[in-house]
C-alpha cells in the first residue's frame, strides 16, 4: 500500500499518468458502433465496430481519475478498423486532450498499428457479415450513397461514411472491401496511449514508436516491455521549469524541455507544420476568428493534423485562453455537438473523396470552416481585421523562410543551407534515406547486446544525429574504418551533450517559440496599458465573486479612446469576448490569490517593455513594431536541449514472475499488471517529490481556508463567469438521451442568459448619462461600440435560430425561417385577396396628426425592402440587415413574435428541444428584446449608406389663413448627414411628393422656396414633414413664416432646421415606451426655447438671453469633445431651436427700435447694412485711415462678407442673411472682431435704446469672452447653408 501512496503522491510531478492499450475484446467479439452513424450498405471492412480499453496502468491516479469511455473514444475516434493483407497498414500517430470541468487539461498521445486477428470467432464473424452484405448488395463493388435523412446531423454522419478509405491498387477481392477467411489475413487496429499532464508531444511520440518497434522487431527488446512502461510511469519526472530532461526509451534516449517561469508556456505541437498546412494569411485570419470567438470547425482526414492546427492556434492566443467548447477531435458519436449554439473550436475527420458541399452543417452564419487538407478556409461575413495584418504576415513569413518553410499554404518545404539558418547549430536538411537505413541495420543488430564493442560505440554515437548518420553511410560505402569518427564523437560530447537531441526536434522547438513570440509581442504592444483601465471595486474576493455579474471590471470606453484609430474595429469586438473578460477576472483575482501563470508571464513582459521604453509615444501609434526577442527566446531553448540538466533513472529489470509476458513478434503482449499498478517504494526521487507535494498540499489547503471555501468558490466562479463555461467540454463518458437532453437544456439557459446580458449592455451603453445617474457603469457609447454590440446581437439571434434545426437551408437559419414565413403569408394574402372583406394580418400605423399618410408595417414589408437591396448578396447579410431595420423601427420583438406565432411552421422547422420551442424561455427572450424599444437606434441608416431610399415630403401651410393656395411653383431640397436630394419641384397646390435618392442619413435641413410667379405668390408655411419610407423615421422642419416678396422679411427661400418627430402615443402603444431626448432628461430643467422667448408679447430678460447664449456655446463645445463619429449635426446647434443664431438674434433684438415706420418692419439685418454703409463711406472720406491697422482689416472683412451675402443669387430674406453672417463669422473666427465695430458705429444710437444689451460695454465684453471659446474648434458649415456664397 505504501508503494501506491508514494506513486500517487508523486503523480503531479510524473511525466506520464497512464499507459493505455485499446483494441478488440475477443471475448465480446464484433459489436457495431451505432453512435458512430452506422451505414450497413458499406462493406463490413469499412464499418465501425466498438473498441475497448483492454488495459490501463496504473488503475487510478488520485489527481487525474481515469475516464475509460472518454479515453477509449478519443484513442479510437472511429472505433476499430479492419484491414487485410492487400490494404495499407502503416502505423498512425495522433494526440488528443480531455478538458476537465475546472478547465484543466490532460493530454493523450496515441500510436495506432495493425495486429493480425488470431481469434477464429472474429474471422468467421467477419466472413459471415461479408457474405450477408454480398447477398443484400450484389453490386457492392461501388459503395452506394447513404439514404436521405431528415436530420442534418444524420446526413452529416452518413456523408462522412460515404467515401471509401484508401485501398491498395491490387484487384483482389480484399482491395474492393471483400474478405475471404480461407485466403485473406485479417488485421485489426490496436492503440498504445500515454496520458500526460503536459503536452510533451515529441517525447511521447518517440517513446510509443520505440515500444511498437520492440514488438515488431525480429528479436525481443533488451528488457521486458514492463520495464519501459514502469520507468515512464513512475521513474521519469516532469522536467522542472526552465530545465531539460533525458530519459531512455527502448532503444534510444529521449529529450524534452520545459520553459522557464518568464517564458511562453510549453507548446510542443509543431507550428512549422501548421503554417504550411494553411498558409500564413489563412492562419492569421483563423487566429483572428478565434480571438473574436466565432464557431470554428477544422476539417481533415488526419487526426493529428486536426490536433496540430487546434493546439497551434490556441497556443498563439497567449496571454488569453479559449473559454468555450474545445474538442480538437470530435468522435463520430458526438456529431450532435455541432448543433451547439455557442462558440466552439472542433475538429471533424473527413473521409477521402467526401465533397465539402455534401457537408450539411447546422449553422454557418458565424462559422469559420477550415479545410486543412485543401489548404483553404471559409470565413464568416463582415468581421474586423486584426490590426497591422499585412505587417504581421510579412514578419511571420520572414521567420518561416529562415527555416526553409514556404509561407504559402500547401507548398512543399524548401531546403535551406545550414549557413543561412539564424541559429548556427540548427540545420534544416533532412537525413537521406540511406543513412536512416544504415542506422536501422545497426539498431536491429544491436538488440540484446549482440554488437561488438566498436559497432556498439558507433550506434550510441549515431543515435539521434543526422550529420553523423550520413558520414557513417558514406564510410560504409567507401570502406573507411570507424575509429576515425571517434574524435568527432568525443568533441560532440565535449560541446555539452550535442548528441542528446534530434536536429529536427531542436529546429521545431526554436521555430515554435519564434512564431509564438511574434504573436505575443503584438498583444504586449496592444495591451501595454491595460492595467490602468481595470476597475478594482470589491474589498475582498468573496464579495467580488458574489457580485461579479453586476460589476464593471474594465473601463472599455476609456481604453478604446486611448487606442490608435485603425485598431478600434478589432479591439471594440475583442474586449467584448469571454476570453478577455476571463483575463480581466484573473487580473482582479490576483489581488487575493496567486497570479494565473499566463498572466504572470504577460505582466512581466509589460513591465520589462516599460523599463526599456519608459512609456514611449510609439505605444500610442499604430506603427508596426517588430518582435525584438526572437533570437534570445530561441537561444534559451537551444541551450536547454543541447545541455541536458537532468537524466531520469534508466529502465531496469523488475521483480516479475518468470515465464509471463512471453515475446511473440508482431503481437503486443499482455503486460503483468501487478508490477505496473504500483510505483517503486525505494525510489529516492518519488519519496522526495511526495514529501514536497504533501507540504505543498498543506500550504494550499491553508490558503484556501483563509480566503474562501473551495467548493463555494468553484460554484461562484461557474456562475460568475459568463456563458459557455460549463459547456467548455462535452461530457464524453455518458451519451445517454438524458445527458444529451440536459446538455441541450444548458444551451437553452445559456442563450437566454446571454440575451439578457446583451440587451442590458446595449441599453446601459445607449442611455448614456441617464444610465450613469441611475447607477449603471460607464457613460458614453461610441458608434463603433454600438455597431459591435448590434453585430453581436445579430450573431446571438443566428445562434438561437440555428439551435435544434431539423433541416438546414442556406447559411442563415433566421433568413431561412423568414423565407418560409413569407411564402406562407403571401399564399394567405392571395387567398384573402380573392375573398373580399377580410383584413390583412399586418398593422398599419394610424392616420397621423402630422399630416402624413399611414405607413404599412409588417414582417413581409420589411423583408421586401431588404430583398430589393442589390448591395446585399448573401442570406447572412440579408438577415443582419433585416435585424438592423427592425431594431431601428422598434419592431424587432414584435416582428419575431409574429414570426414565431406560426407554431405549425416552427414545429416543422425545429426539433422538440430547440430554444424556439421552449415556450417560457421564448417569451422571456422576446421580452428582453422589447426593452430595446426604449432607445433610438440608427443602425440601419448609418450602415447601408449607399442604398436608394424612398422619401415622402409634405408641406403643411397654416390653413386658418386662407392663402394655403399659391400660384407660384414651390420646390424643396432635403439635406442629411450623408448628402442632399438636389432641388425637387413640387406640383402646384398638391404640397406632397415622394422621391427616391441615395440614403441621406439623419436629416438635418430642408431648403424650401418658390419662384414668386402669379398673382397669389405669397405663401405662409407652418412646417415641412419628411419621412424615410423604409425606416419610418419622420422629421419635422418648423417654419411659421411667410415666403414672398414684400411680406415678412421678403424671403423667397428658407433653410429650415429639422429634428426627429416623436411618434404619437396612440401610434406607439405597440412599440413600448420611448426615452425622452437628452435635453428632456428628468435630471435637467428644460429651459424655454429661444423661439418661444422671441414670440409676440413676450420679451426675455437680459439674464435669460445671456443664459441662452452660454448654453448654445456650451453645446457646441460639448459637440467637439465627443468622438468624431458620434457628434451628430452641428447645423442644429448653430441654427436650430436652441442654437447660437437664435440666441444672438435675441441679443441683437434686445432694445432694438423695430417700430413700424410708415408700415415697414425694421430687421436686425437693416442695422448691419446701415453700419456697413457707414463704415464704407467713412473709409472713402478717409476717417478710417487713422484707426489701427487690424481694426481697418476687420472693417474690410465685415464689409466684404455682407456684400457677398447681399450679392448671393438666393432670396433668403433678411433673417436668413443675418443667420448666414453669424454662421460664417463663427466658422472663420471673425464674430468677436465684428462685434466691437458694430458697437462703436454711430448708427447704433439711432436704432437701439439706451438700455439695449448691445450698448452695454460690460455685457458685450462678456459676450466676446464667451464666443472666444469657439475659436478652439474647426466649425464646418453644411452645404445647404452656404450655397451660392462666393468668399
Amino acid at each position: 500500500m505504501s508503494g501506491t501512496n508514494a506513486a500517487s503522491g508523486a503523480a503531479p510531478f510524473r511525466f506520464a499518468h497512464y499507459f493505455v492499450i485499446c483494441g478488440i475484446d475477443t471475448e465480446t467479439g464484433l459489436e457495431p458502433d451505432e453512435l458512430a452513424g452506422e451505414n450497413f450498405e458499406q462493406s463490413p471492412l469499412k464499418r465501425t465496430f466498438k473498441s475497448k480499453v483492454l488495459a490501463h496502468y496504473p488503475e487510478n491516479v488520485e489527481w487525474n481519475p481515469f475516464d475509460q469511455d472518454a479515453v477509449n473514444m478519443l484513442c479510437m475516434p472511429k472505433g476499430l478498423s479492419f484491414r487485410t493483407q492487400a490494404d495499407s497498414r502503416e502505423p498512425q500517430f495522433h494526440s488528443f486532450l480531455i478538458t476537465r470541468e475546472d478547465g484543466s487539461r490532460t493530454y493523450g498521445f496515441v500510436h495506432t498499428f495493425y495486429e493480425e486477428v488470431t481469434s477464429p470467432q472474429i474471422c468467421s464473424a467477419m466472413q459471415t457479415l461479408y457474405q450477408m452484405h454480398q447477398a443484400e448488395n450484389p453490386s457492392s463493388a461501388t459503395p452506394s450513397s447513404s439514404s436521405s435523412s431528415s436530420s442534418s446531423m444524420d446526413s452529416l454522419a452518413s456523408s462522412l461514411d460515404e467515401a471509401d478509405s484508401p485501398s491498395s491498387s491490387s484487384c483482389r477481392s480484399a482491395a474492393c472491401g471483400g474478405y475471404d477467411a480461407s485466403r485473406d489475413t485479417l488485421y485489426v487496429s490496436k492503440a498504445l496511449c500515454l496520458i500526460t499532464p503536459m503536452p510533451f508531444m515529441h517525447a511521447c511520440r518517440r517513446f510509443l514508436s520505440q515500444v511498437h518497434r520492440a514488438v515488431t522487431a525480429s528479436l525481443p527488446p533488451p528488457l521486458p516491455l514492463e520495464s519501459y512502461v514502469h520507468n515512464i510511469l513512475y521513474e521519469v519526472p516532469l522536467p522542472p521549469p526552465g530545465r531539460s530532461l533525458k530519459f531512455h526509451g527502448v532503444y534510444e534516449p529521449i529529450v524534452c524541455q520545459r520553459p522557464g517561469p518568464g517564458e511562453l508556456p510549453l507548446a510542443d505541437f509543431p507550428l512549422g507544420q501548421t503554417f504550411p498546412l494553411l498558409g500564413v494569411e489563412n492562419l492569421v485570419q483563423l487566429f483572428n476568428c478565434t480571438l473574436l470567438e466565432m464557431q470554428i470547425l477544422l476539417y481533415s482526414q488526419d487526426y493529428q493534423r486536426l490536433m496540430t492546427v487546434a493546439e497551434g492556434i490556441t497556443t498563439l492566443l497567449f496571454p488569453f485562453q479559449w473559454q468555450h467548447v474545445y474538442v480538437p477531435i470530435l468522435p463520430a458519436s458526438l456529431l450532435h455537438f455541432l448543433d451547439a449554439p455557442v462558440p466552439y473550436l472542433m475538429g471533424l475527420q473527413s473521409k477521402e473523396g467526401t465533397d465539402r458541399s455534401k457537408l450539411e452543417l447546422p449553422q454557418e452564419a458565424n462559422l469559420c470552416f477550415v479545410d486543412i487538407d485543401n489548404h483553404c478556409i471559409e470565413l464568416p461575413e463582415d468581421f474586423p481585421q486584426f490590426p497591422n495584418k499585412p505587417e504581421l504576415i510579412q514578419e511571420l513569413s520572414e521567420v518561416l523562410l529562415r527555416y526553409g518553410i514556404s509561407p504559402v499554404g500547401g507548398a512543399p518545404p524548401t531546403s535551406v543551407p545550414t549557413s543561412t539558418t539564424t541559429l548556427g547549430s540548427v540545420s534544416t536538411r533532412h537525413p537521406g534515406l540511406k543513412s536512416q537505413q544504415a542506422l536501422r541495420e545497426l539498431e536491429d543488430d544491436g538488440r540484446n547486446g549482440n554488437l561488438g564493442g566498436e559497432q556498439l560505440a558507433v550506434l550510441e554515437l549515431l543515435q539521434g544525429n543526422a550529420t553523423l548518420e550520413r558520414l557513417q553511410a558514406l564510410a560504409k560505402r567507401t570502406g573507411v574504418r570507424v575509429e576515425a569518427l571517434r574524435g568527432v564523437g568525443g568533441e560532440g560530447e565535449a560541446q555539452g551533450g550535442r548528441m542528446a537531441v534530434d536536429e529536427e526536434e531542436l529546429r521545431n522547438a526554436t521555430l515554435n517559440v519564434q512564431l509564438r513570440e511574434v504573436f505575443a509581442s503584438r498583444f504586449t504592444m496592444m495591451f501595454a496599458d491595460y492595467e490602468a483601465f481595470v476597475i478594482q471595486s470589491a474589498p475582498d474576493l468573496e464579495s467580488w465573486l458574489t457580485n461579479r455579474e453586476q460589476m464593471h471590471n474594465f473601463d472599455k470606453a476609456s481604453f478604446l479612446s486611448d487606442q490608435p484609430e485603425p485598431y478600434l474595429p478589432f479591439l471594440s469586438h475583442f474586449i467584448e469576448t469571454q476570453m478577455f473578460a476571463t483575463f480581466i477576472d484573473n487580473k482582479i483575482m490576483s489581488q487575493w490569490e496567486e497570479k494565473e501563470p499566463l498572466l504572470r508571464v504577460f505582466d512581466g513582459r509589460i513591465d520589462k517593455a516599460r523599463l526599456y521604453n519608459v512609456r514611449a509615444p510609439s505605444l500610442r501609434s499604430s506603427n508596426y513594431q517588430r518582435c525584438t526577442v526572437l533570437k534570445e527566446s530561441a537561444q534559451a531553448i537551444e541551450q536547454r536541449l543541447l545541455k541536458i540538466d537532468h537524466t531520469a533513472i534508466h529502465p531496469h529489470l523488475l521483480d516479475m514472475k518468470i515465464g509471463q509476458g512471453k515475446y511473440e513478434q508482431g503481437f503486443f503482449p499482455k503486460l503483468q499488471s501487478d508490477v505496473l499498478s504500483v510505483g517503486p517504494t525505494n525510489n529516492k526521487w518519488s519519496n522526495r517529490t511526495a514529501t514536497a507535494q504533501r507540504r505543498k498540499d498543506r500550504h494550499r489547503q491553508q490558503t484556501e481556508h483563509l480566503t474562501l471555501d473551495n467548493n463555494l468558490k468553484e460554484k461562484y466562479m461557474q456562475e460568475a463567469r459568463s456563458l459557455g463555461k460549463n459547456l467548455r467540454q462535452p461530457k464524453l463518458s455518458d451519451l445517454s438521451p438524458a445527458v444529451i437532453a440536459q446538455t441541450n437544456w444548458k444551451f437553452v439557459e445559456g442563450l437566454l442568459k446571454e440575451c439578457r446580458m446583451k440587451t442590458k449592455r446595449m441599453l446601459v451603453e445607449k442611455m448614456g448619462r441617464e444610465a450613469v445617474e441611475l447607477g449603471h457603469g460607464e457613460a458614453n457609447i461610441t458608434g463603433l461600440e454600438e455597431n459591435t454590440l448590434i453585430a453581436s446581437l445579430c450573431d446571438l439571434l443566428e445562434r438561437i435560430w440555428s439551435h435544434g434545426l431539423q433541416v438546414k437551408q442556406g447559411k442563415s437559419a433566421l433568413w431561412s425561417h423568414l423565407l418560409h414565413y413569407q411564402a406562407r403569408e403571401e399564399t394567405l394574402e392571395q387567398q384573402q385577396a380573392e375573398s373580399p372583406g377580410s383584413n390583412g394580418p399586418e398593422r398599419r400605423k394610424s392616420e397621423s396628426s402630422l399630416g402624413m399618410p399611414s405607413l404599412r408595417e409588417s414582417v413581409i414589408q420589411d423583408m421586401r425592402h431588404i430583398q430589393s437591396m442589390g448591395e446585399i448578396k448573401t442570406d447572412v447579410g440579408r438577415a443582419r440587415a433585416w435585424i438592423r431595420l427592425s431594431l431601428e423601427k422598434k419592431l424587432l420583438s414584435q416582428h419575431l413574435k409574429r414570426l414565431l406565432s406560426r407554431q405549425a411552421l416552427t414545429k416543422k422547422l425545429y426539433k422538440r428541444y430547440a430554444f424556439l420551442r421552449c415556450e417560457e424561455e421564448k417569451e422571456q427572450f422576446l421580452f428582453h428584446l422589447l426593452s430595446l424599444n426604449t432607445v433610438d437606434y440608427f443602425c440601419f441608416t448609418s450602415v447601408f449608406t449607399t442604398i436608394m431610399i424612398p422619401y415622402r415630403a409634405v408641406i403643411i401651410p397654416i390653413k386658418k389663413l386662407s392663402n394655403a393656395m399659391t400660384t407660384s411653383n414651390p420646390w424643396v431640397c432635403v439635406s442629411g448627414e450623408l448628402g442632399d436630394s438636389g432641388v425637387r419641384q413640387i406640383t402646384k397646390n398638391v404640397l406632397e411628393m415622394t422621391f427616391d435618392c441615395q440614403n441621406l442619413g439623419k436629416l438635418t435641413t430642408v431648403q424650401l422656396g418658390h419662384d414668386n410667379s402669379g398673382l397669389l405668390a405669397k405663401w405662409l408655411v407652418d412646417c415641412v414633414m419628411v419621412r424615410n419610407e423604409i425606416t419610418g423615421h419622420t422629421y419635422k422642419f418648423p417654419c411659421g413664416r411667410w415666403l414672398g416678396k414684400g411680406v415678412d422679411d421678403g424671403s423667397l427661400e428658407r433653410v429650415l432646421i429639422g429634428e426627429l418627430a416623436s411618434p404619437n402615443a396612440d401610434e406607439d402603444c405597440g412599440r413600448g415606451c420611448r426615452t425622452p431626448d437628452m435635453q428632456h432628461s428628468p435630471g435637467q430643467t428644460r429651459r424655454a426655447s429661444i423661439t418661444s422667448m422671441g414670440g409676440r408679447g413676450y420679451k426675455p430678460t437680459s439674464a435669460q438671453i445671456q443664459e441662452a447664449i452660454g448654453e448654445a456655446v456650451n453645446s457646441i463645445c460639448k459637440h467637439f469633445h465627443k468622438p468624431e463619429k458620434e457628434r451628430g449635426s452641428l447645423t442644429i446647434l448653430l441654427c436650430g431651436e436652441v442654437g447660437l443664431v437664435g440666441a444672438l438674434e435675441l441679443f441683437f433684438h434686445n432694445g432694438f427700435k423695430s417700430a413700424r415706420l410708415f408700415q415697414k418692419t425694421v430687421f436686425v439685418w437693416d442695422f448691419v447694412e446701415k453700419a456697413v454703409a457707414y463704415m464704407e463711406s467713412a473709409d472713402q472720406m478717409g476717417d478710417m485711415q487713422e484707426t489701427a491697422e487690424p481694426l481697418g482689416l476687420t472693417c474690410v472683412s465685415l464689409c466684404h462678407y455682407v456684400s457677398a451675402i447681399n450679392s448671393s443669387p438666393r432670396n433668403i430674406g433678411k433673417d436668413g442673411k443675418f443667420q448666414l453672417l453669424v454662421c460664417l463669422g463663427a466658422r472663420d473666427r471673425l464674430l468677436i472682431q465684428w462685434l466691437p465695430l458694430l458697437v462703436e458705429c454711430p448708427v447704433i444710437q439711432r436704432m437701439y435704446e439706451e438700455s439695449a444689451l448691445l450698448r452695454d460695454r460690460t455685457t458685450v465684453n462678456d459676450l466676446i469672452a464667451v464666443l472666444q471659446t469657439l475659436h478652439d474648434f474647426p466649425i464646418t458649415l453644411e452645404a445647404s447653408l452656404v450655397k451660392g456664397i462666393d468668399l
